[in-house]
C-alpha cells in the first residue's frame, strides 16, 4: 500500500527539520539541536502531524512562534516554517538584522514571490548575514492533514474562504478570484506532497467549476517548465501506481446542504457537533467538586488529543454511539481485570515492595509475573486511553441525554430518506424539553430542504411562530428560501438514498449496573449503509457510470497539451484512488460516509477534502449572516 497523504506530509515535514535532507533512519548520533520558528499556519500543519515528543527527538529544544518576543540565542541554526506574507518577511529581516541566530533555514509553506525573496536579499545584505542564510525552501505543505485520508485547507482565516465568503450576494469578481486563487494554492500544495497529477472532474456552472478551471491551469504550467517542474524525477515514482492517476472531483457545498446541519449518531461526528473538537483535539470542561459544599463547582478545561496512535479511536470513530459506549466498558473491564492480576500475583509471592531486579532472579513460575510487570507501562497507557475516551463519551452522552439527539437523528434521517414519520415535526418543536433551539431550526432546515413541496404560507407562518417561540433565529431560513428558490431552477433536489434507520432495543449490556454510562432512554440506534450525495457523485465517476446527475460534469487532465475538452481522450477503466474536495466546506458526517463507502470496495483508495471543516452550528451561524436582511 502506498504512503497516505499523512505519511507524506510527515515525512515531508521530517525532512524540513533535518535541515531538508531526508533524516537517517538508524544512526545513533545526536540529532543538531536547533530552534523552530512558526506562524500560526505552521501549528496548525504541524500540531496534527508531530508530538512535541517527536519534535525533540528531531533535535527542536524550542518551537516558538514568529511573531512573540524572542531572545537571541546566537549559537544555533533556526528553522522558519512560515506563509510568504509582507508581515513575516518584515520579521524574518527584522531577525537579520537582530542577529538572533547562527543560521537561518527558511522554509516557505507556500511559494514565495521573487519580489519578497528580493526583500529578504536586500536586508540580509544590510544586516551583513548572507552567509547565515543557509537555506531558503518552497514547501508546498499549504493544507492540514487530520486523517490518513482527509485533509482542510486552513484553519487561520477560514472565513476568507468559507460558505459564507463565496455565496455572499454582494461578492465582487475581485474578491471572488482571490478566494479562488487561496483555494487553487492549497490544492496546487496537496498534489505536490501526494506526487501526482489528478485527472479533474467538476459540475458546471459554481464555485467549483472555477476552482477547477484554475487548478487545471496552473498544474499544467507547471508541468510544462520541464525544467522546474514540481511533478517529475524521484517523488513520482512515490505514487501508488504510478501508470495510474487519481481522480479528483470538487463538489459544490450547494449540492447538498442538509448534511452538513444534520444530527449525527457516530463517534468522531458527535464529538465534532456536540463538543469544542478542532485539528484533532477536543477540549472538555470539567468542573472539579469542591469539599465544603458551599462554594460552587470550578470548571476546569481538559484538551485531550484523538490520534493515529490512539487504537480504540481508529476503531471507534465511526461506529455507532451506543457500539462505542459499549466498548469503552469491555477495554475497562478488561484492563481492571489485567490489573489485579498483576497486585494478586506480586502478593502471592510476597513481593510488594520488590524491585524488579530481586523478581527476575526467581524461578520460572514468574514467567507470568515478570511479563505482567513488563507489560505495566504499556497497561498505563491503556489506561490513560480508556480514561480519554471515558470522560469524552461520557460529556458526548450528557449532550445526548440532554437534548434528546437521538429523537432528532432518527428524525431527520426519516426526513432525508423519505420515509413515513411517526409524530408531527411542531410537536418536536414545540416541545420544551427536546433540545436547543439551534437543534429545533436544523431539524427544520432539513424538512424545509428536503421536502419536494415548500409547505403552505399558513402551514410556513405556524412552524415560524412556533420556532421563534422556542427561541430560534429565524435569519437562516430567508437564506434556505431564497436557495431553494434559486436551485430549483437549477436542478431537481439531491436525493438522500433510503437511509433509515432501525431501532435495536435498548441496551442490553451497556444497562448492567457496573456501567459508566447509564444509557436509560436513548434509543440504541443502528445505521444502514446508505450513501450521501457527496458519495453517490464519487462512485458515478470513479466507477464510471452513466447518471444524469453527473454526465454533464466537465472534464481536466493537465498533462493533456492544451486540446478542447470535448476532444481529450478520455480515461475509460474505472479509477483505484480518488479525492472528494467540497468547495465551501465539509464536515465528518460526509468523511465517515465515504469511508464506510470504501470498506465496500476493495482495493479502492478515497481521500476527502474540504476548504474547512465545520460543525453544524458554525454552519448554521453562516447561515444567518446570509439570511440577515
Amino acid at each position: 500500500m502506498a504512503a497516505s497523504i499523512r505519511e507524506k506530509q510527515t515525512a515531508a515535514l521530517k525532512r524540513m527539520l533535518n535541515f531538508n535532507t531526508p533524516p537517517l533512519k538508524n544512526t545513533t548520533a545526536e540529532p543538531v539541536w536547533k530552534v523552530l520558528i512558526y506562524d500560526r499556519f505552521g501549528q496548525d500543519i504541524i500540531s496534527p502531524l508531530l508530538s512535541v515528543k517527536e519534535l525533540r527527538d528531531m533535535g527542536i529544544t524550542l518551537h516558538l512562534l514568529l511573531h512573540s518576543d524572542r531572545d537571541p540565542i546566537p549559537d544555533v541554526p533556526a528553522i522558519y516554517f512560515v506563509m510568504p506574507t509582507e508581515e513575516n518577511i518584515d520579521r524574518i529581516c527584522q531577525d537579520l538584522r537582530n542577529q538572533l541566530y547562527e543560521s537561518y533555514y527558511l522554509n516557505f509553506i507556500s511559494a514565495i514571490s521573487r519580489s519578497k525573496l528580493e526583500d529578504i536579499a536586500s536586508a540580509a545584505l544590510g544586516a551583513n548575514a548572507v552567509n547565515q542564510v543557509t537555506k531558503v525552501f518552497d514547501q508546498y505543505l499549504n493544507f492540514i492533514t487530520l486523517e490518513d485520508d482527509m485533509f482542510v485547507l486552513c484553519n487561520q482565516n477560514k472565513e476568507q474562504i468559507s460558505y459564507h465568503a463565496i455565496n455572499k450576494p454582494d461578492i465582487m469578481d475581485t474578491d471572488m478570484e482571490v478566494i479562488m486563487d487561496t483555494i487553487v494554492d492549497s490544492l496546487f500544495c496537496y498534489f505536490v506532497t501526494l506526487g501526482a497529477v489528478p485527472i479533474i472532474r467538476c459540475p458546471r456552472g459554481n464555485a467549483a467549476e472555477m476552482v477547477a478551471v484554475k487548478l487545471d491551469k496552473k498544474l499544467r504550467e507547471n508541468l510544462r517548465d520541464a525544467r522546474n517542474s514540481l511533478f517529475t524525477g524521484d517523488t513520482m515514482g512515490a505514487g501508488q501506481f504510478s501508470f495510474q492517476r487519481p481522480l479528483f472531483v470538487l463538489a459544490d457545498r450547494n449540492l447538498d446542504l442538509a448534511t452538513p446541519l444534520h444530527h449525527t449518531w457516530t463517534y468522531q461526528a458527535l464529538i465534532h457537533d456536540v463538543l469544542d473538537f478542532h485539528l484533532n483535539r477536543v477540549t472538555l470542561e470539567e468542573s472539579l467538586g469542591s469539599e465544603t459544599g458551599a462554594r460552587p463547582k470550578k470548571k476546569t478545561k481538559k484538551s485531550y488529543d484523538l490520534t493515529a496512535a490512539d487504537g480504540f479511536w481508529q476503531k471507534h470513530k465511526g461506529s455507532p454511539f451506543p457500539e462505542v459506549a459499549e466498548s469503552v466498558q469491555e477495554e475497562l473491564d478488561k484492563y481492571r481485570a489485567q490489573e489485579d492480576e498483576v497486585k494478586r500475583l506480586k502478593s502471592i509471592m510476597g513481593l510488594e515492595g520488590e524491585d524488579e531486579g530481586a523478581i527476575s532472579m526467581l524461578s520460572d513460575n514468574t514467567a507470568k509475573l515478570t511479563s505482567a510487570v513488563s507489560s505495566l507501562p504499556e497497561l498505563l497507557e491503556k489506561k490513560r486511553l480508556i480514561d480519554l475516551h471515558t470522560n469524552v463519551a461520557t460529556a458526548v452522552l450528557d449532550h445526548i441525554k440532554s437534548r434528546k439527539l437521538d429523537v432528532y437523528f432518527e428524525y431527520e434521517e426519516k426526513l432525508m430518506s423519505k420515509s413515513t414519520l411517526d409524530k408531527s415535526l411542531l410537536d418536536i418543536i414545540s416541545d420544551p424539553d427536546a433540545g436547543t433551539p439551534e437543534d429545533k431550526m436544523r431539524l427544520f432546515l432539513i424538512f424545509y430542504i428536503t421536502a419536494q413541496q415548500p409547505p403552505s404560507e399558513g402551514d410556513l407562518e405556524q412552524y415560524k411562530k412556533a420556532l421563534t417561540d422556542a427561541g430560534c433565529d429565524l435569519s437562516p431560513l430567508n437564506y434556505i428560501k431564497q436557495w431553494k428558490a434559486f436551485t430549483k431552477m437549477a436542478a431537481a433536489p439531491a436525493s438522500y438514498g433510503n437511509s433509515g434507520v432501525k431501532p435495536m432495543g435498548l441496551f442490553s449490556r451497556v444497562m448492567n449496573t457496573g456501567s459508566q454510562f447509564v444509557m436509560e432512554g436513548v434509543k440504541n440506534l443502528v445505521l444502514k449503509q446508505h450513501n450521501l450525495p457527496v458519495t453517490r457523485i464519487l462512485d458515478n465517476l470513479m466507477d464510471m457510470k452513466s447518471n444524469p446527475e453527473t454526465d454533464d460534469y466537465r472534464y481536466f487532465d493537465p498533462k493533456m497539451l492544451r486540446g478542447s475538452e470535448s476532444s481529450i481522450p478520455r480515461n475509460k477503466n474505472p479509477f483505484q484512488e480518488a479525492i472528494v474536495f467540497v468547495v465551501g466546506g465539509g464536515n465528518y458526517i460526509e468523511y465517515q460516509n465515504l469511508v464506510d463507502y470504501t470498506k465496500a470496495k476493495q482495493g479502492k483508495r478515497v481521500m476527502y477534502g474540504c476548504s474547512e471543516l465545520f460543525s453544524a452550528a458554525q454552519f448554521i451561524k453562516q447561515l444567518s449572516q446570509l439570511g440577515q436582511k
